[in-house]
């Protein structure tokens, strides 16, 4: 009777090293490297070729179900659980859901079989270009990734906001923190938290912007920059978003993750999402994906700095003469105190702290201060009068024509008077004309300046 063999390539190959060494032609220790399996195997494949032939070369559980295999069952009940409740999971966080709260371990291969043989999953990825891969970092603390998420992360419960991520490049340690929108109190806020959990990193690595980096002057610090640098930390500054592919990668998995979780503790507020992160959900995905051990830690203590004198809004303000600043049009006294007071037009520096106080340093001593309602009054002196012999006192108003003019006046009022008879038409030209000419030589002492 003629049986019909289905023998793979692997299978073929094995066949022709076992012809070989039953035709002596190869030994068994020489067969076994050939075909990359240890000795003891070799002679249990040699005993089952000898004994069946070419059939003893096929794999016993060909066209049967695997002895670990689940049962149908299971595939059932995890197809039925993605339709009704993780439609919008991926197969990676989908099983851990399975093993997590329904008690069924399944690996992700298996899990992605099943998904794409019921038609709900597609398993492609979009193609992405090729880039130079950049090593990671060996120290912990080496290099800091920092990028803002903006997402619906409350989905339709709440309103957007952003999500602050530092990755650590070397161990993938991350930080997370909720708020409203990627501006610099938050950001500033972030980091001084961040700095008393870890300690200071060696370089950090953002984005270009308007939080890092001054589009219309790029070599001007920003608030950021300059609380960097106050801290011997070098900012780096990425050209693309691919540069700093580790904390980009973060944000795409805790829009998978971290979302869903935000959905099944429903939360919906900044305030509880940050509760969430601190108590649980940091620890146990840094638990999960940061690897800690056997790396050295190149964070610096942060002990005695002040760490609310570098996370802060600052400014440089001149001194007027009467010892005030102006800041953001509104009037600030400087008071005398055991500090001394700058003279004026000093500079003085501003420093908006994270709780919004206002605080004003001279040469690094804090000054008192209180803010005034209005514009200060200054009192106005008037002028001292002239000397008796000044000379503007001997000059007359109005120049050399003026001077003519007076002297022919007082020339006519010292004439003798001769009867004339003047008809009224002349008499009224002539006292018009009289009039005119003491006008422009004695001025009116009474008249508005």
């Amino acid at each position: 009777m003629t049986q019909t063999l289905h023998i793979s390539y692997r299978e073929m190959e094995r066949a022709k090293i076992l012809t070989r060494i039953v035709q002596h032609d190869l030994n068994v220790v020489d067969g076994a490297e050939a075909l990359g399996i240890s000795d003891r195997q070799m002679y249990r494949v040699l005993a089952r070729y000898r004994a069946d032939g070419d059939a003893g070369l096929v794999h016993k559980l060909r066209g049967r179900t695997s002895n670990k295999a689940l049962p149908p069952e299971a595939q059932q009940k995890a197809v039925r659980l993605y339709r009704e409740q993780y439609d919008d999971y991926g197969p990676t966080l989908f099983v851990e859901k399975l093993d997590a709260y329904h008690g069924l371990t399944v690996s992700r291969q298996t899990a992605t079989r099943w998904l794409i043989n019921a038609s709900l999953w597609s398993g492609s990825r979009k193609k992405r270009p090729h880039r130079k891969k950049r090593m990671p970092r060996e120290a912990i603390g080496s290099l800091i990734q920092f990028d803002g998420s903006h997402h619906a992360w409350f989905e339709d419960r709440g309103p957007a906001c952003c999500l602050l991520v530092a990755i650590d490049d070397a161990s993938n340690q991350m930080m997370l923190q909720f708020a409203p929108t990627e501006d610099t109190h938050h950001v500033l806020t972030f980091w001084r938290d961040y700095i008393r959990r870890f300690g200071i990193p060696a370089e950090v690595y953002t984005d270009k912007g308007a939080v890092y980096v001054d589009a219309e002057n790029p070599e001007q610090l920003t608030q950021f920059g300059r609380a960097l640098a106050a801290l011997n930390i070098r900012h780096i500054k990425a050209h693309s978003p691919q540069a700093k592919g580790r904390v980009e990668r973060a944000n795409r998995t805790l829009q998978d993750r971290l979302l869903r979780a935000l959905r099944e503790q429903k939360i919906s507020s900044i305030t509880e999402a940050n509760r969430f992160l601190d108590e649980s959900f940091t620890t146990q995905h840094n638990r999960q994906f940061a690897h800690l051990d056997n790396r050295a830690n190149l964070h610096r203590g942060a002990d005695g700095i002040e760490l609310r004198n570098i996370f802060c809004v600052e400014e440089q303000r001149s001194v007027n003469h009467d010892w005030t600043i102006t800041v953001h049009a509104q009037f600030i006294q400087l008071l005398r105190s055991a500090t001394p007071l700058p003279p004026p037009r000093a500079k003085v520096l501003v420093r908006f702290y994270l709780d919004g106080s206002l605080h004003i340093f001279w040469n690094e001593h804090e000054l008192a201060s209180e803010r005034l309602s209005c514009r200060p009054h200054r009192a106005r002196t008037a002028p001292p009068p002239p000397a008796a012999n000044h000379p503007w006192r001997r000059k007359p108003v109005g120049g050399i024509t003026a001077m003519r003019r007076a002297e022919k006046t007082l020339a006519l009022k010292n004439a003798k008077a001769y009867t004339v008879t003047v008809s009224s038409k002349t008499q009224k030209r002539r006292r018009e004309d009289s009039v005119r000419y003491a006008h422009s030589a004695f001025p009116s002492t009474t008249a508005a300046p």
